[in-house]
């Protein structure tokens, strides 16, 4: 065999996963079938990551909501004596939002993430990478995440009392289809205003985890 050769069949070796994942087979199918056979390599880290994305995603949004359903919810309900003096027929629901209870459990939910992400990136993802010290790779994929963190925490503490109102009116009737008797409150407003809110920030700060950490974190990797 020629030293080619050698080396070919080495990095095609290095390149594989670690460890077994039934959605090697398809994710390669599929990379191979957009990006051609000759260069789907970077197309199937792109895929992987996307999947390491979504586990993340669910991660996080798992996190959130116990969280606000919890100890840290997005505001309170408070009753106020000179309406109920009024003896009004329907209910008259005040709430306060609580800006620190949501940056604290986005927070939360984002880190849960992050470590989840880096443990499935560096095994799957980037699994040829071993030349650095693992410790770095932490610190630089922590770092680009908390670039991340920091303008997606910034726009949905600014935005989610902006954006639940637009989707309380469209999410509840699909709800009462489910629960007849559900009936949306100050604290579900915000509550679907943080979750919309944090799915756009996900889109964009996945991409920018990708390309930061495929080209500074996992710059090793032909």
């Amino acid at each position: 065999m020629s030293e080619s050769t050698a080396d070919a069949v080495q990095k095609a070796s290095a390149s594989k996963p670690r460890f077994r994942n039934p959605l090697n087979v398809p994710i390669e199918a599929l990379a191979k079938r957009i990006a051609g056979d000759e260069n789907y390599k970077e197309m199937e880290r792109f895929l992987r990551f996307a999947c390491v994305g979504i586990t993340g995603a669910m991660l996080d949004l798992g996190t959130l909501t116990v969280l606000q359903a919890t100890a840290l919810p997005p505001a309170r309900t408070f009753d106020s004596a000179l309406v109920a003096s009024l003896n009004y027929q329907a209910p008259v629901v005040f709430a306060t939002s609580i800006d620190l209870n949501v940056a604290l459990a986005t927070t939360i939910a984002f880190l849960v993430a992050v470590i989840s992400n880096f443990i499935w990136t560096s095994l799957w993802v980037y699994p040829e990478s071993t030349t650095r010290s693992k410790r770095r790779q932490l610190a630089q994929f922590t770092f680009i995440s908390f670039v991340g963190w920091s303008g997606r925490t910034l726009w949905i503490t600014a935005m989610y009392r902006v954006i639940g109102p637009i989707v309380t009116p469209i999410v509840v009737p699909i709800v009462q289809l489910v629960d007849a008797s559900f009936v949306a409150t100050p604290v579900t407003e915000d509550r679907l205003g943080t979750t919309f809110a944090q799915l756009i920030a996900m889109g964009i700060v996945m991409l920018w985890n990708f390309f930061a950490n495929r080209y500074w974190t996992f710059n090793d990797v032909d």
